[in-house]
């Protein structure tokens, strides 16, 4: 890059934005549709493989003059954003990817062989927080990623707000609890981190609390009553002559 650094980012995360030097660049929708998919595989494909999946319902031929075009107007910002050869295009090791920072900590969260203190931050939380494109035209490639990512965050956040508990920072761990159960209210194992922060915390009213919502939740979307675990975790509860019991619903 002419012997100067001009750092590139590349956000998939709660929408696309392309930036170099911090600002940023205007990108047609072609061109971000090419660039979030090779951002997404993560590793070089075929130009005839990625102009069939980008534009399935064209002939081969038309696809190929798409995909010649979005590749003419990615080189228009002046820097290496696709590294592109005779037969394969990637995107350029140049670009940093808040997805792969965010699945690289995801998975890192849910390996309990390694120690997370440094990724147990807000800026984790945040992207954790955020759906893959999600206001992006539905089509099957970008249905998958979606769900694969959804499915990885969800997963991640539940062993945050364990971590979290853990090391007794309770304010965090709800929040990432209460973040894991927002994205995903009939996920009962949301709902058990959730819980067991609040307990952790002493705050038994609001694991009570916690459980019956879920409990709304479930009979009025499923039909279903909470699991046997999850109602394990409800805090003891006394009657007015002292004898203690659990309450919960159907008990």
């Amino acid at each position: 890059m002419n012997g100067q650094s001009h750092p590139i980012s590349l956000r998939l995360l709660k929408g696309f934005a392309l930036t170099i030097d911090h600002t940023r660049i205007p990108v047609c929708s072609s061109t971000q549709r090419l660039l979030a998919f090779l951002a997404l595989q993560d590793m070089p494909r075929s130009r005839a493989y990625v102009a069939g999946i980008l534009w399935p319902n064209v002939t081969t031929s038309r696809a190929n003059a798409n995909l010649r075009s979005s590749l003419w107007r990615a080189t228009r910002p002046g820097h290496p954003i696709i590294d592109v050869s005779s037969h394969e295009l990637a995107i350029s090791k140049d670009i940093v990817v808040d997805l792969h920072q965010s699945v690289a900590r995801a998975h890192r969260l849910l390996d309990n062989s390694r120690t997370c203190d440094d990724i147990l931050t807000m800026q984790t939380l945040t992207d954790l927080s955020a759906d893959l494109l999600p206001e992006w035209p539905e089509n099957d490639w970008m249905l998958i990623e979606q769900e694969q990512y959804r499915q990885l965050r969800l997963y991640a956040l539940e062993a945050m707000t364990e971590r979290l508990t853990a090391a007794r920072r309770h304010g965090e761990a709800v929040a990432a609890g209460l973040t894991a159960v927002r994205t995903e209210p009939l996920r009962e194992s949301a709902h058990h981190v959730l819980m067991r922060a609040h307990l952790a915390a002493g705050n038994r009213g609001a694991a009570l609390r916690q459980y019956e919502q879920c409990r709304r939740t479930l009979q009025n979307e499923l039909g279903l009553e909470p699991s046997a675990s999850l109602r394990a975790l409800l805090p003891p509860r006394t009657e007015h002559n002292g004898r203690s019991r659990l309450q919960h619903s159907g008990a």
